[in-house]
């Protein structure tokens, strides 16, 4: 068995080049321009995977912040002897706050609420990124009973 390694440093002192790396080395005529096609293929896709990506986040995050305002209105009005529209005031408060252009279209619901329980809807549309997508569509309710005295 012969070592090559002495051939390769000969070689390499000579200046000649490896026959497997000059055989890699050398353009194929068949080959012109494939790293091209094959980036105009998947570049759109990759695009479209980001965007859509940045989308559902936005998305997401005009869901916490209705989340968010829902809670803080159902804190406000779930209190003891707390004035009619406490919470619905409370959740617009909280929107203006922290919304921003993150949710647009806010409307704050009171619709549900008994006098034993509390309930806060907070819709809204999110922002698109997509042409001919009109925002998403954002809904989210919290509850939580009353404060008051009862008899034990």
């Amino acid at each position: 068995m012969k070592s090559t390694a002495g051939n390769d440093s000969q070689r390499a002192e000579a200046g000649q080049a490896d026959p497997e790396q000059a055989e890699d080395q050398v353009r194929r005529p068949w080959d012109r321009g494939e790293a091209s096609i094959q980036m105009a293929i998947v570049f759109p896709f990759v695009i479209l995977i980001t965007v859509a990506v940045v989308q559902a986040s936005m998305w997401f995050f005009a869901r916490n912040i209705a989340l968010t305002a829902a809670r803080e209105g159902v804190a406000a009005a779930r209190t003891y002897q707390a004035p009619e529209g406490a919470g619905a005031a409370r959740a617009r408060e909280t929107l203006d706050r922290i919304a921003g252009d993150s949710l647009g279209q806010a409307t704050v619901s009171t619709a549900g609420s008994s006098a034993t329980e509390v309930r806060v809807t907070v819709t809204g549309q999110a922002p698109s990124l997509i042409p001919g997508l009109s925002g998403l569509s954002v809904s989210q309710s919290a509850g939580a009973p009353r404060e008051r005295w009862t008899t034990p």
